[in-house]
């Protein structure tokens, strides 16, 4: 293929707008569904781990980080597929480079992976 008009018409074919479109408009009802499913798993978990912090009496300006790690945990699981002994290593290391980050207390962190996160069955102590 080392004409280049020909990977000229080749590209116009595949990138016709009007086919694009109709191939979105077909998969559109399903990427709105799948897209309301991971929004409410993800705010679903915020809310816990905004109650965690909340009962452990942490201001909520300091919320970020410990939000930031159980995002990071809940994308591993979900999205990556990580899980068992891969998972608890992973989290390990997140739970290490949050500790070592100022405003953020392991055993807060710890508490926010234990409790609040899907499929961590146990998150790694400090």
């Amino acid at each position: 293929m080392s004409d280049p008009n020909h990977r000229l018409a080749v590209r116009q074919t595949k990138t016709d707008t009007g086919k694009v479109k109709e191939i979105l408009d077909d998969l559109r009802p399903d990427m709105l569904k799948h897209y309301e499913a991971a929004v409410a798993g993800l705010c679903e978990m915020e809310t816990k781990v905004r109650q965690t912090l909340n009962a452990a009496g942490v201001h909520t300006i300091r919320y970020v980080p410990y939000l930031n790690y159980a995002r990071q945990l809940c994308r591993l699981s979900r999205q990556q597929g990580i899980s068992g002994e891969s998972f608890a290593m992973v989290a390990k290391v997140l739970l290490d480079k949050r500790a070592a980050r100022a405003g953020t207390h392991p055993r807060r962190v710890t508490r926010v992976a234990r409790g609040r996160v899907p499929s961590i069955e146990s998150a790694p102590t400090p």
